[in-house]
């Protein structure tokens, strides 16, 4: 007797779990629509509402950023953390950097560096050393001239290391 009602409970539980599969199934469910197609501090592109603003984004001369950090960085404490930044532009593009959205000036701790590179590119480097808590953040450069600007974001966050 006992057998058999562990039996029917086994079967009961069997049916519960695909009618709960299917119902997902059919309510479209999928793990390729929890994935997020916008990637922060990427450049917008495509069609724009009247051609002035297409020919503003997609000016030739316009600021664009050929080379930066990358998006997701874990720093330890205490230890030196650099981000990158090169761009182009005709007129050469000005960089700046910002920090949780405020722009970010030279102290102690941190320095911004450039260098002209030609008539059109720019590279800007800024460190920290040392890295402390309070450098943890989202980081974002931006680059402009009189026709366009361009910016990339990167996230940090920080480690403890332990010797």
């Amino acid at each position: 007797m006992l057998v058999m009602k562990s039996n029917v409970f086994l079967g009961l539980l069997i049916l519960f779990t695909l009618l709960i599969c299917s119902t997902d199934a059919r309510r479209g469910r999928t793990r390729s629509r929890t994935k997020s197609k916008v990637q922060i501090g990427l450049p917008i592109t495509g069609k724009y509402r009247d051609p002035e603003s297409d020919q503003y984004y997609n000016n030739n001369d316009g600021a664009k950023i050929l080379l930066a950090s990358h998006f997701d960085l874990e720093y330890v404490l205490g230890h030196k953390i650099a981000f990158l930044c090169i761009a182009k532009g005709s007129p050469r593009p000005h960089i700046t950097w910002f920090k949780d959205g405020v722009e970010i000036f030279a102290h102690h701790y941190l320095h911004i560096h450039e260098w002209p590179i030609g008539d059109d590119r720019v590279k800007s480097k800024i460190e920290i050393d040392p890295a402390t808590q309070m450098d943890a953040g989202v980081y974002e450069c931006t680059a402009d001239n009189m026709y366009s600007i361009d910016r990339r974001s990167f996230k940090t966050d920080f480690s403890i290391a332990f010797d």
